[in-house]
C-alpha cells in the first residue's frame, strides 16, 4: 500500500471534541508534527474529518 504523510498545520483549539480525538487517533499532538501512515480508507475518513487542520503529501 501506499503511506500518506500528515502535517498538523492549524491548532486544534476552539474546535470539537470529536476533531481534537481525531487529531490524537492519527497521533498529532502540535502545529508542525508530521506522521506517515498507510493509505487505507479508515486514515483517509480521518484526515477528511480534520482536513482543515492538516495538510496530506505523498511518502
Amino acid at each position: 500500500m501506499a503511506k500518506i504523510k500528515v502535517k498538523q498545520v492549524k491548532s486544534s483549539i476552539k474546535k470539537l471534541g470529536s476533531q481534537k480525538k481525531t487529531l490524537a487517533a492519527l497521533g498529532l499532538k502540535r502545529i508542525g508534527q508530521e506522521v506517515v501512515h498507510e493509505d487505507t480508507p479508515n486514515i483517509l475518513g480521518m484526515i477528511n474529518k480534520v482536513k482543515h487542520l492538516v495538510s496530506t503529501t505523498e511518502a
